[in-house]
């Protein structure tokens, strides 16, 4: 996969969370739950952006672990959503296996790069 295509991935993983908080149901815990997958989630495309304008090597590697926190992160927020949201636990999971996709390749382009 080259990187044009991941940027446009990382950036539909964004949006396709975007769309998903938005026809949650209203609730205290959605409401804590949207706002922190939304900025990790958009952190992924942003932070994978700024990796291909990396100075060096080594700035390039620290931006793609950010990506991978991120990533990370958006996994455990996919998580609790899904938990507190059976109806569209299926929708949820479509958005889980996107994510764990691209951590896969994030974490496969760390290790080349160190290389």
């Amino acid at each position: 996969m080259d990187s044009e295509e991941m940027k446009n991935r990382t950036k539909q993983f964004a949006i396709n969370v975007g769309v998903l908080t938005q026809g949650l149901p209203i609730s205290q815990i959605n409401r804590a739950y949207s706002n922190q997958i939304i900025r990790s989630s958009s952190s992924v495309g942003a932070n994978y952006r700024a990796s291909r304008r990396a100075k060096s090597n080594a700035d390039f590697i620290n931006k793609l672990k950010i990506v991978e926190e991120e990533l990370d992160e958006s996994l455990f927020f996919l998580e609790l959503l899904a938990f507190f949201n059976q109806p569209q636990k299926e929708e949820i999971g479509i958005l889980y296996r996107e994510g764990e996709t691209l951590l896969k390749i994030i974490v496969a382009s760390i290790i080349s790069s160190r290389k």
